[in-house]
């Protein structure tokens, strides 16, 4: 089992994914946008595994959050996620800093599956 925080500005998205992670077993905290994620961070000290978060975001962009997720836990991994190919585009220069983009819409199952390899990835390093 792994602790997860999420990063996703629409309400019903949020919820599916959250529940979805935590019927595979894991540890979830939803977010609903950077801001508030990055305040978890803060508060919980980086005690994640993954940081799971939408790019498009207001208040904290995705990007923005994991520039300062990165910079204050390295070790923490980061899986993006968009709906939008110029979102996708931007991402492509913090490719030493995250671990994948996921392409929306996606299915449980393909968000269950990014998430899970991104965690075995991990423990491999």
């Amino acid at each position: 089992m792994a602790r997860i925080l999420i990063a996703e500005d629409e309400d019903s998205l949020r919820a599916l994914v959250a529940r979805a992670l935590a019927q595979d077993g894991h540890e979830v905290t939803a977010t609903c946008d950077g801001g508030e994620a990055l305040e978890v961070l803060t508060r919980e000290a980086g005690r994640f595994d993954l940081l799971l978060t939408d790019i498009r975001m207001p208040v904290m962009d995705g990007i923005a959050l994991a520039l300062a997720t990165s910079r204050d836990y390295p070790d923490l991994t980061i899986l993006l996620m968009t709906g939008y190919a110029d979102q996708r585009e931007r991402a492509q220069g913090l490719d030493a800093l995250i671990h994948d983009v996921v392409a929306k819409p996606f299915s449980l199952a393909d968000i269950c599956t990014a998430v899970n390899g991104a965690l075995a990835a991990r423990t491999v390093h």
